[in-house]
């Protein structure tokens, strides 16, 4: 046997879903239904990486299981990568509780914001927030988030629109990558919406993007990526472009809010940036969709947020997936849509956008780690890779889709160490 001593040693999974990159990084077409199971699969972790990935038969033979320090029999349990989740906004201050009744009376999402409520209201109490009390509210959702299977996320900030707020958005950020076991990507989103000191004239707050928050931004690296909420009555598609383009000198890297409320062409300007992520897309044209399939672009579909907001109208993942558009998921945790539940949205996807359960597992891991450009350390569970691993109290995926309104989560694996264990938390 080889004299490897393993930190964990994972077998007898009942389904083991590998996501072996061989078939495709990131997935898309046919080929997001394809997990790379191992039936009675098995794992072995040391110094937070993924040293074997096979079955447990070749893993009992070749290894000493008394040179595991921790073995964990996952009979009838179902294995996965930990769940990646790609699009959020931790970073505000305040709830909006009240703008439910309000959406149930008719209002739409516009109507509320220009009242007053929406993205506003959130700016008003994030600018009044301090970093500590920013950072307090990141870590409990953050600790929320990891007891349902979250291991790695992207944030971005946009509740403060103002240079000095901004900054101290990505400041909390900085803490929270330094301080919890959840991995962070930091976005700048200063154009997440226009602060009502510039309703009157929204290019001069574009300039004040470009020209003193981008550079601030960069000289201090604060962020990886850049992103832009394109919507008719926030930001135009040429305001979008210029923000988008002086960013992408700057040295971050591209994703875009688009076509949520209505068709703006936002995925044609998606795929002519080349970004890496487009968000929401609910009305997107099929020429800018074409586009899109053909640059590249990964859509990360949000179905938390027409859920909120009361839609009958979904984004179309299954005209997408037909078109060769790589799909993701995200939760879009935000005042509006306060969810930090993945496997909820695994749900939503396959209710509500008719995707089956294997491909909103593979848009919840693999595919959502290549929308922000983690792919070659997390989303699968092969060789070399980060150990984040999900174990499940279920026997199979399907189960992530046909058993709902409960955590199924049993235990959380992140860089190799037991983060979360569920039947430990009852005993207390």
């Amino acid at each position: 046997m080889t004299p490897i001593d393993f930190d964990i040693g994972i077998i007898h999974a009942n389904e083991l879903v590998t996501l072996d990159s061989k078939l495709g990084v990131p997935r898309k077409g046919a080929m997001m239904s394809n997990l790379a199971s191992i039936k009675d699969g098995a794992l072995g972790i040391k110094d937070g990486k993924i040293k074997f990935v096979g079955t447990s038969t070749n893993f009992i033979s070749q290894y000493e299981l008394d040179n595991c320090k921790t073995v964990i029999n996952a009979k009838n349990q179902l294995v996965t990568p930990g769940f990646v989740d790609p699009h959020t906004h931790i970073i505000f201050k305040g709830s909006r509780e009240n703008e439910l009744g309000m959406k149930l009376a008719g209002k739409s999402y516009l109507e509320i914001l220009e009242s007053g409520g929406g993205i506003i209201k959130s700016v008003r109490e994030t600018r009044n927030a301090s970093i500590k009390e920013l950072v307090e509210n990141g870590k409990d959702i953050l600790n929320k988030m990891l007891y349902y299977g979250t291991t790695t996320i992207e944030t971005k900030t946009g509740y403060g629109l103002s240079v000095e707020d901004e900054i101290k958005s990505l400041t909390a950020i900085q803490l929270l990558k330094k301080t919890h076991v959840i991995d962070i990507i930091s976005t700048f989103m200063g154009a997440h919406a226009i602060p009502p000191e510039f309703k009157n004239n929204p290019d001069d707050y574009v300039k004040l993007i470009i020209n003193q928050m981008l550079p601030q931004v960069s000289k201090q690296k604060l962020a990886d990526f850049c992103d832009v909420f394109c919507e008719k009555g926030i930001f135009s598609i040429e305001q979008s472009e210029q923000i988008l383009r002086t960013a992408k000198k700057l040295g971050l890297k591209l994703q875009i809010h688009i076509d949520e409320i209505e068709d703006t062409n936002g995925a044609k300007l998606a795929a002519k940036l080349k970004v890496i992520q487009a968000g929401h897309l609910l009305k997107s044209n099929d020429e800018g969709l074409n586009a899109m399939a053909e640059a590249g672009v990964i859509a990360t579909l949000l179905p938390g947020t027409p859920f909120c907001l009361m839609l009958k109208e979904y984004a179309p993942a299954r005209k997408m997936i037909d078109m060769g558009i790589p799909i993701a998921l995200a939760t879009d945790l935000n005042p509006n849509c306060w969810t930090e539940s993945m496997q909820m949205i695994i749900i939503l996807a396959c209710y509500m956008m008719k995707m089956n359960p294997a491909e909103a597992l593979i848009a919840s891991t693999l595919n959502a780690a290549c929308a922000i450009d983690q792919h070659n350390r997390i989303g699968s569970l092969e060789v070399g890779k980060d150990a984040d691993v999900n174990i499940f109290t279920i026997p199979n995926h399907h189960f992530l889709a046909y058993q709902f309104g409960v955590n199924l989560i049993d235990k959380v694996i992140k860089k190799g160490n037991i983060v979360v264990e569920t039947k430990n938390l009852m005993k207390k």
